[in-house]
């Protein structure tokens, strides 16, 4: 996908007028303005938090931004995913694609680089090189996990964010200074986990964690790794039953799987499955890289079901499924959370 690069030459007193009321604060004043027109950020993920983050950063002036994400806008993000609107659902549009659109129109000053994947071992270098400084707004602690070990392999800090129902929760992670997410959360969380399909979420929810972690971004990116305003918990609040709790993460665990003993299981992709549910009733299967061809691909279908498509995405019903398929040959299957249902339907419409 390419960048949103092209950006017309801005005026010098336009852009001191724009962060004036943000140059005035004396946390930030003109020199961390200037350190944050330098900055490059990458967001994992551009649903409910990334796009709340995305679009903070975006006006706080953040000069480059790579929003990485694998799905498309759909009617019922736009309660919570401020960066989409409804012409975006109705067109199925990427949300990285969305999102980079929306920021130009509101500060065309800043540089945004959509990637419309899935970030995985394969690719998690590409993706993620050269960046200041990673933000969470992924949906499972399996990429979690992968960004974690990325940023404690490479130094690179990052902010763990999430939000479900009422409740939220965010960790900054500097690696040698501070527990990383393997720290915390040595495993994945077993049994029943809430999601967002089965126990819904609060707008609020998703804007005040977003809020805090850009703002313990903007401390990094001004102040470096060791700016004594960071904070060194992980903060949880919930905002329904007002109960907040913070547990230190001011260091490194002792045998960490991670940043102690770096064994990075997750970065070698140990385990890791070809093909991932990814909520919605859906399966994802991302094992083809292979480019597809849209207009070939909608005159094959159209004698099995309703096809359309854009230059991003093509969509397929076949009832009771619904197939979104990506130029790489990724595709996410929804009306299903079988795998192998997921594969055949993609065996026998897309091809083996």
């Amino acid at each position: 996908m390419t960048s949103l690069a092209q950006k017309p030459a801005a005026d010098a007193n336009s852009i001191v007028d724009r962060y004036s009321r943000q140059t005035l604060f004396r946390g930030i004043g003109p020199a961390g303005q200037q350190k944050l027109a330098g900055a490059k950020v990458a967001i994992v993920g551009c649903g409910a938090t990334g796009s709340a983050a995305a679009a903070l950063l975006a006006r706080a002036g953040v000069g480059t931004l790579r929003i990485i994400d694998r799905d498309y806008v759909e009617p019922s993000n736009l309660q919570r995913q401020s960066l989409f609107d409804e012409a975006d659902a109705a067109e199925s549009l990427p949300k990285a694609v969305a999102a980079a659109r929306k920021i130009a129109a509101f500060n065309s000053q800043i540089v945004v680089h959509p990637k419309v994947d899935d970030l995985i071992p394969a690719n998690i270098d590409s993706l993620l090189q050269g960046m200041d400084l990673i933000l969470d707004g992924t949906d499972n602690f399996e990429t979690r996990y992968l960004v974690n070990d990325y940023a404690v392999a490479h130094t690179r800090a990052w902010i763990y964010c999430a939000a479900v129902g009422s409740y939220a929760v965010t960790l900054n992670v500097v690696p040698g200074q501070s527990a990383c997410l393997a720290c915390i959360f040595p495993d994945s969380p077993r049994g029943m986990v809430e999601t967002c399909e089965t126990s819904g979420i609060l707008n609020s929810a998703v804007n005040l964690v977003a809020s805090i972690a850009v703002t313990e971004a903007l401390k990094l990116l001004v102040g470096g790794p060791q700016a004594p305003e960071l904070r060194r918990t992980l903060l949880s609040f919930d905002l329904w039953s007002n109960e907040h709790a913070e547990i230190s993460a001011a260091k490194p665990h002792p045998g960490c799987r991670a940043c102690g003993e770096r064994d990075f299981v997750h970065l070698a992709g140990e385990g890791r499955p070809h093909i991932t549910l990814c909520g919605r009733n859906s399966v994802q299967i991302h094992e083809r890289q292979r480019p597809v061809d849209f207009a070939e691909m909608d005159r094959r279908l159209q004698a099995h079901g309703t096809v359309r498509h854009n230059d991003f995405v093509l969509k397929f019903w076949r009832d009771p499924y619904e197939m979104t398929l990506f130029p790489d040959g990724r595709a996410i299957i929804k009306g299903t959370t079988d795998t192998a249902v997921a594969r055949s339907l993609y065996a026998r419409f897309v091809g083996s």
